[in-house]
């Protein structure tokens, strides 16, 4: 597999567990699964999550990063992360989160993201 498309496939999962890390208590709390459970708890239950997204957060970055044979520098990684992270969310907030509403202002937001994308791919020189 291209280290292009293994880098986005990593940071793709990496992103899901970083969401329900960051978010998904707030649904198991909406829920009643947590609601009796001492902040520290959740605190920890997020740990857990996110040490699962470091587990593919890390691999990803080193092998898209450049100085590493990769084909990302370090800014065009992290464009590219921040995009995924942003699409990441918004499926899993739109699919669990149903009151939440996506609106023009949102959609605008992500296109400019996307042409911070383009902006970072195109040459410096």
């Amino acid at each position: 597999m291209p280290a292009a498309l293994l880098t986005i496939l990593l940071l793709i999962i990496s992103n899901v567990f970083m969401t329900f890390a960051w978010y998904g208590h707030l649904k198991l709390q909406a829920t009643g699964v947590t609601k009796t459970w001492p902040l520290i708890a959740v605190i920890l239950l997020s740990w857990g999550i996110a040490l699962v997204e470091y587990c593919f957060m890390i691999p990803a970055g080193r092998i898209g990063f450049r100085d590493n044979g990769g084909p990302f520098s370090l800014f065009q990684m992290k464009i590219i992360q921040e995009v995924i992270s942003l699409t990441v969310f918004t499926i899993i907030a739109m699919l669990l989160f149903q009151g939440e509403k996506l609106h023009w202002n949102h959609i605008a937001a992500f296109i400019c993201l996307m042409a911070s994308v383009a902006f970072a791919f195109l040459p410096a020189d």
